[in-house]
């Protein structure tokens, strides 16, 4: 996806505090990691991850749903306002918004999101909560690349986390978020130096084949 003279473009959106943006700012800051970002999008103001954006000079723009006359409307500013810092690579890290298939489309392949449980088990914002009422040993993290459904996209890595017997929600969770950071992490940078292809649901790193 880039030389080593070009390191990968990231455009990072949030909705809360950003540790999984974090997470990637710390890791660009080697070079031989492959990427940098260079614009985190948010859907409100004044959230601690725009705030950690900009500690790290990164570009910063809020698209609020409410100041929007239509959720399409909404969606063709926030896919105008990622398109114009040309990203080899969108990481939803956090983004509580459903994208529409107009934005998904306008960056085929290269749009990537989290979720708090080994899909495709435990969809939707109760991953870990469900996880614990149905009483599985592990669980864990995913990242795949996003398509028009929840949590329903290609799967691109996952990581396994034991479930305790003396966990709740929030222990279990806090365990998957540290998990889920380094999967990211280790991904994005995969992605950066070597390359995604993705057939339906088969997804492997590494350029096409010559």
């Amino acid at each position: 996806m880039a030389s080593p003279s070009a390191p990968a473009r990231l455009v990072v959106l949030v909705s809360g505090s950003g540790t999984n943006l974090q997470a990637l700012l710390d890791a660009c800051e080697d070079p031989s990691y492959g990427a940098r970002v260079v614009a985190v999008g948010a859907d409100r103001p004044d959230i601690e991850g725009l705030a950690r954006a900009e500690g790290h000079g990164v570009p910063t723009f809020v698209k609020q749903l409410s100041h929007f006359e239509s959720r399409a409307e909404w969606d063709r500013a926030v896919t105008a306002a990622v398109a114009g810092f040309e990203p080899d690579l969108v990481v939803l890290a956090g983004f509580m918004k459903l994208l529409s298939e107009e934005f998904l489309a306008a960056f085929p392949d290269r749009v990537v999101n989290t979720h708090p449980a080994l899909s495709p088990a435990f969809p939707g914002v109760r991953g870990p909560a469900d996880a614990l009422a149905y009483g599985v040993k592990v669980t864990g993290c995913t990242l795949f690349v996003v398509d028009g459904g929840v949590d329903t996209g290609p799967i691109i890595s996952q990581s396994a986390v034991p479930v305790a017997d003396d966990d709740d929600v929030a222990s279990l969770h806090e365990r998957i978020k540290v998990a889920e950071r380094a999967m990211l992490v280790d991904a994005v940078g995969r992605i950066a130096r070597e390359g995604l292809q993705v057939e339906g649901r088969s997804v492997r790193f590494g350029g096409p084949a010559t």
